[in-house]
């Protein structure tokens, strides 16, 4: 039996830096002022459907929302070991929370059609909510199973999955079709050189267009035969807006938002004071002294 696993990314601005300059008036990223990279705990979900592939007889479909210039996750997933990409994109989309988030998630997922299980990163780090899986399995009417770290056994009905809980963790089974979230419990694979020789000419209809256009040509019927030619070959990203996967206008981007960021500051904690403690026995030992007689211990 052939599995279809669908994986769910998301290109995030690097927030290792982030600071109030990188927010716009309306209470959104301005993504433009931080460099891309891929979602670390999608990269996790990612590793983990390809692990399943090499175990069980599995395809793997990668999708994500954002804007045109998001085909760059696709690709470095097909390097990875993906063996189909979408991209889901629109300017209706932009300025999307949680919740509109999973909505058109949902719809591309109901176009899909086909499919056994959905895998999530636990959360992206451009919000840290843990929000948008749980959201698209609901929406879905689907199980789901969160903070998982490894599958035990993936059956024609069933999945075991091995999850993290305080101070241990549980093994839970789950009927199939289902959707998990996945913590960093595992090592990504690197991009394989074989793939990338292949999937570096991968491209997206809007990319082959661009392309097009400043190549100054534009003619409809070669555009048309190099985007099948793409097609035969595995090379098309597919690439749908909302009216596409048949998502309601008012209920996606910030139309579809009821929680919007207010403002970003960078917290830095500083001390009042500061005590030097030589790193000697006796050193130590009059801390711990002097912690004991103001109560900070015992």
């Amino acid at each position: 039996m052939s599995y279809s696993i669908l994986v769910f990314v998301k290109q995030v601005p690097d927030t290792q830096n982030i600071s109030g300059e990188a927010m716009k008036a309306d209470g959104t990223v301005n993504r433009a002022a931080l460099p891309a990279i891929f979602n670390p705990e999608d990269l996790n979900a990612l590793e983990l459907a390809l692990e399943l592939k090499d175990r069980f007889d599995a395809k793997v479909t990668v999708v994500t929302m954002g804007p045109p210039t998001a085909a760059e996750v696709l690709r470095d997933a097909l390097y990875r070991g993906a063996d189909k990409a979408v991209l889901l994109t629109d300017r209706s989309f932009a300025g999307a929370d949680t919740l509109a988030t999973s909505f058109a998630l949902s719809c591309c997922v109901n176009k899909i059609g086909n499919y056994d299980l959905l895998l999530c990163g636990r959360q992206a780090i451009d919000g840290d909510t843990a929000q948008v899986g749980p959201q698209l399995a609901e929406k879905l009417k689907l199980p789901q199973i969160a903070y998982v770290e490894d599958v035990i056994d993936l059956s024609f009905d069933k999945v075991t999955a091995k999850r993290a809980i305080d101070g241990g963790y549980e093994v839970l089974e789950c009927k199939l079709p289902a959707l998990m979230t996945v913590m960093d419990a595992n090592t990504p694979r690197p991009q394989a050189a074989r793939r990338i020789m292949k999937f570096k000419r991968a491209k997206t209809p809007s990319e082959l267009s661009k392309a097009h256009a400043n190549a100054d040509y534009t003619d409809a019927e070669l555009l048309a035969e190099e985007l099948a030619v793409l097609e035969e070959k595995g090379l098309l990203i597919n690439e749908w807006t909302a009216n596409e996967v048949g998502a309601d206008l008012e209920r996606v981007g910030l139309k579809g938002s009821p929680t919007k960021v207010k403002k970003i500051e960078s917290v830095v904690l500083t001390a009042s004071e500061s005590k030097m403690v030589e790193a000697t026995e006796s050193g130590i030992g009059s801390l711990i002294q002097e912690l004991i007689e103001d109560h900070t211990l015992g």
